[in-house]
């Protein structure tokens, strides 16, 4: 049995053994003289241009998986079409789920007609730069010749669900619909910039907002182990997850890979969480930290790329921590403002020693990339990560201090509740089981630290508070460790928190919320990640 059936046949094993009918295979193949996508729909032919299938697990397990296989074919094509292909075959196999993620969360983001005139008016002009800048300079520059790789296969997605609503009489989705879903990060301070709040709270400062994630990276004590988690924090209307496996033959010299593993969202050709396996040997995740200085959003144009995109250039052609850093400070739109955490699994000897670059902190303001090597925190253990920018001159320009002042110690690196609480529960990190608990930990009636607030907790339920509930919070964890991430494999767990005899999240009392295609109820286990068509 050649490889290849081999991987099949254990993909079909397992498949069975979660539900037989919920599988879903295709292949497409590049007609050159028509230019044309010929697309046979439940066929795994590693001969075809892509390949794959996604695993329709969602209401089982909380998590739909796919995985793609794009360029292996017997033609080689040129790799922009690598990327178009893959983008289609995506589309067609999760079109249902996008449409039921973009019911959902449009109406988080877009609440008054006057923001989407806004967004539309920038995001075409974006659109518009982008893709000129690719035509002009994808020849010389490594990274406007990727650029133009992301935008076909967003191209590409847009046109296998077109092709999927041709064949199934579903809804096919426009490209400001496909542009919106990978955009949502980027929104989050986009929509303050374009449709501002009229009164500021605090001398031009904004009310402070949810924050969003908690990730920690820990080292144990002997170097035995190194640890990589995170947890989302948003609305539990973004709960329609999958999690991708993507395996991309990319004849661009300067690639350094196509082959990534990552928790993700129908439709979205990035993370967002984010939570990446690379097959450069770069592990990365973030948590986002908000731009409260509105005066800053003055720098945010559409001559930029936009976070999402940045991300996936840096992926693709980054070989380190510092190179990830450079790239990524290209072109910086300032929207989705982030700490991104760069683990690079070659100067980590396990056993022996933490090289310098192992760990490389990235925050991002509009205006200000700053980037540092912050390997020696993880030498003395772990590096905690929750919403309070790291690097000193991010933390004052953002407006933390001034927030600080205003609203208290929530706003202060060292001092903030997720911080106290890091620093006390680290230390009971010794492996997955005790880092998934820690990452899902919430006894807000009990710890001190969180003063009886259900999101000043590590994993946060705002559905809990007894003063304005509402759908939003922490909803997901995964977790990897470094021989696992080498086989890009890991574990993830979908929807709130039940740490501390919580009860588990339902929607019977939000049914306001649009929550189209999710559960009714959230009670999923950890679930093991690992994908099946391409090797390590």
């Amino acid at each position: 049995m050649s490889d290849f059936k081999l991987r099949v046949f254990l993909l079909l094993v397992f498949v069975a053994a979660v539900r037989s009918d919920s599988l879903h295979k295709a292949t497409v193949y590049w007609d050159p003289d028509s230019k044309t996508v010929l697309l046979k729909d439940g066929v795994l032919d590693e001969k075809g241009d892509a390949y794959g299938f996604y695993n329709d697990s969602f209401s089982e397990t909380g998590w739909g998986v796919l995985e793609i296989r794009a360029g292996y074919g017997q033609t080689p094509r040129p790799d922009d079409k690598t990327f178009f292909l893959a983008g289609y075959l995506e589309g067609f196999l999760t079109a249902r789920q996008m449409v039921d993620h973009y019911t959902n969360m449009y109406p988080q983001l877009i609440t008054k007609p006057n923001i989407l005139q806004a967004v539309k008016t920038f995001m075409t002009k974006q659109s518009a730069w982008s893709r000129q800048q690719v035509k002009l300079n994808k020849t010389t520059d490594p990274l406007w010749a990727h650029t133009g790789f992301i935008l076909a296969q967003l191209d590409g997605l847009q046109a296998g669900v077109a092709e999927w609503a041709k064949r199934s009489g579903g809804k096919a989705l426009s490209r400001f619909e496909v542009q919106f879903l990978n955009t949502v990060g980027d929104l989050l301070d986009l929509i303050q910039m374009l449709v501002p709040e009229t009164k500021p709270s605090l001398r031009g400062y904004k009310q402070p907002p949810m924050g969003h994630c908690s990730a920690l990276i820990k080292m144990l004590p002997g170097y035995e182990n190194l640890l990589f988690a995170h947890s989302s924090w948003y609305v539990y209307a973004a709960t329609m997850r999958i999690f991708k496996h993507w395996d991309f033959k990319v004849q661009e010299p300067h690639t350094a890979t196509g082959k990534m593993s990552f928790s993700s969202y129908p439709g979205f050709l990035v993370s967002l969480d984010d939570f990446y396996l690379l097959g450069s040997g770069l592990m990365m995740t973030q948590t986002t930290n908000n731009v409260f200085n509105q005066s800053l959003y003055e720098a945010v144009t559409p001559s930029s790329l936009f976070a999402w995109q940045r991300v996936r250039l840096a992926n693709a052609l980054a070989h380190s921590g510092e190179e990830w850093a450079k790239i990524f400070s290209r072109f910086n739109s300032g929207t989705y403002n982030n700490q991104y955490m760069v683990v690079d699994v070659s100067k980590v000897s396990l056993g022996s020693r933490l090289d310098d670059g192992a760990l490389t902190i990235v925050e991002q303001i509009p205006g200000l990339v700053e980037y540092s090597d912050q390997t020696e925190a993880l030498r003395f253990g772990y590096w905690p990560s929750y919403n309070v920018p790291f690097h000193q001159r991010i933390y004052t320009l953002s407006g933390y201090e001034e927030m600080w002042m205003e609203y208290g110690e929530d706003f202060s690196y060292q001092l903030c509740p997720r911080a106290k609480i890091f620093r006390r529960d680290q230390a009971s990190v010794t492996d997955l089981p005790s880092l998934k608990h820690v990452m899902r930990y919430n006894d807000y009636k009990k710890d001190p630290y969180s003063k009886g607030d259900p999101c000043n907790s590590i994993c946060c339920r705002g559905d809990l508070r007894k003063s304005n509930p509402i759908p939003e919070g922490c909803y997901d964890t995964k977790v990897t460790d470094l021989s696992m991430a080498k086989q890009f494999m890991s574990e993830a767990l979908n929807g709130p928190s039940t740490e501390g005899d919580l009860p588990p999240f339902t929607w019977d009392a939000f049914n306001s919320t649009m929550h189209q295609g999710l559960p009714r109820l959230y009670n999923y286990t950890f679930v093991t990640m690992h994908p099946v068509l391409f090797a390590p």
